[in-house]
């Protein structure tokens, strides 16, 4: 059978490119969408032969539809909440959103746990992305010095980006040095060396025509390793959040990173 999927923030960039592809695949049947805003018509919004329009209430699409799986592309507050609804109605989520805080992804977690009920928490969708992340930890056990530059467009509100956390604390435990030891730098202008994270200097980057790009840049003698991952349009999440969408079903426990189902 059809795995039944739910999509809030269907109104934003990436709700609408998940719903398209949610739409377009196989195994998948697109029967709700959910934003603050609603009314829209999807079919209009996704440019396909769909009879489905924006609702505004999460738990009653949720509940009428039947639905196995919410996929969540919200802000960090709404996709906590909306998590915990989907939850409650035995519903798995799948949440892309970034910018959840630790707490609230615990509670998420627990609450799966407690149901044996599936969930998908992930920074980043995009397969690559979650290549260059496994990549940058291999090249962590032979260079102990790195820094990290991430990329976002514009209207992205969380900085740094969950990618750059979460490929910071993954290179923390293969470093050689630690580096909550890093040497003080006179900043002329306050944060010009950037956050730091676990020691690793992350700088962020929020600009117009940008969707999301991360460099990790290691240095050694003479010589550095620079891995970077681009994603130029929001098709570049699609194939992980189906991924995302058809395993979670068979899940018991909610799985924090796209990399734990591959």
């Amino acid at each position: 059978m059809a795995v039944k999927v739910v999509v809030a923030g269907a109104m934003g960039k990436m709700g609408r490119a998940m719903m398209k592809a949610l739409h377009n695949a196989d195994d998948v049947h697109l029967v709700g969408a959910v934003d603050v805003n609603d009314g829209a018509s999807v079919a209009e919004l996704i440019g396909s032969n769909v009879n489905l329009f924006v609702e505004k209430d999460l738990e009653d699409t949720l509940r009428k539809t039947t639905a196995d799986v919410l996929v969540d592309f919200t802000r960090a507050d709404a996709a906590v909440e909306n998590g915990v609804t989907a939850i409650e109605n035995g519903v798995c989520p799948v949440i892309g959103t970034t910018g959840l805080k630790e707490k609230d992804v615990e509670r998420l977690y627990v609450m799966c746990e407690e149901r044996r009920l599936g969930g998908v928490i992930a920074p980043n969708f995009a397969l690559g992305a979650i290549l260059m992340m496994r990549f940058a930890t291999e090249a962590a056990r032979y260079f102990s010095d790195v820094e990290i530059i991430e990329l976002h467009h514009a209207g992205k509100q969380d900085a740094p980006s969950g990618t750059a956390l979460t490929t910071a604390k993954s290179i923390s435990t293969n470093l050689h040095r630690d580096f909550s030891q890093v040497p003080e730098t006179y900043e002329k202008a306050p944060g010009a060396r950037g956050a730091e994270v676990n020691g690793i200097p992350i700088h962020s980057v929020r600009l117009p025509g940008l969707v999301a790009h991360q460099e990790v840049i290691f240095g050694g003698t003479g010589e550095s390793l620079t891995i970077r991952h681009d994603s130029y349009s929001r098709e570049s999440f699609q194939a992980g959040v189906l991924l995302a969408v058809k395993k979670v079903v068979s899940l018991d426990r909610m799985v924090i990173g796209l990399e734990n189902l591959l």
